[in-house]
């Protein structure tokens, strides 16, 4: 990907960001890349590195299956080469933002979050009650050939009272104000991989 071809993707993200709230762009990074990622997370589940994933924060963390059914493995700069080359493009992306909308977003975390089969997680908002630091969520999607009849969908609820499906097809970004999008993921008949991410802006605890 050009670098003009890459801001130009950036533009466009911004652009419906901005104007509604939220974007989905298919072919966000290379084939390639979003591949080896794909390879990746497989991996780390085969070698059980990925643990059920928890809600609420600190002290009040419990795995609850009933609202949460993902198993995540949080990204650290140095892991692979695939996982470095995707850091590079958020936060390519990251900047782009700031010079764009001036959110003032310090950082980018991201982990892999893995759906087995008929694995869910309800309706929710992704900023913490008591945290304001994530400001916009970013959803990359590693599944192949993935047809709509197997679910699996990140459903959005827009501002207007509709409701807007974004299927989990290899390539596709979905990018939502974290505060202001309520969402959920539907469950599937295939396992269902993603890297699921927070561009975060300094902030503290909300009294």
């Amino acid at each position: 990907m050009t670098e003009s071809s890459l801001q130009d993707l950036f533009s466009g993200l911004i652009d419906d960001l901005a104007s509604q709230g939220w974007s989905q762009r298919a072919l966000f990074a290379p084939e390639v890349l979003t591949r080896e990622l794909a390879a990746e997370c497989r991996m780390r589940a085969q070698n059980g590195e990925l643990n059920a994933a928890s809600v609420g924060r600190g002290g009040m963390q419990q795995v609850q299956e009933g609202i949460r059914g993902d198993r995540i493995q949080w990204l650290e700069p140095g892991q692979s080469q695939a996982c470095d080359q995707y850091l590079q493009l958020m936060d390519g992306l990251r900047q782009a933002l700031n010079q764009s909308l001036y959110l003032g977003l310090e950082d980018y975390e991201c982990h892999f979050a893995c759906y087995a089969p008929g694995a869910f997680y309800q309706r929710h908002l992704d900023r913490f009650r008591d945290d304001d630091r994530r400001t916009v969520s970013a959803v990359f999607y590693l599944n192949e050939d993935w047809q709509a009849e197997q679910g699996g969908a990140l459903r959005l609820y827009l501002a207007d009272g509709r409701e807007h499906d974004v299927l989990p097809q290899a390539g596709t970004l979905a990018l939502f104000l974290s505060s202001e999008m309520p969402h959920e993921v539907l469950p599937a008949t295939r396992e269902r991989l993603s890297l699921t991410g927070w561009f975060r802006r300094r902030g503290g605890a909300v009294l």
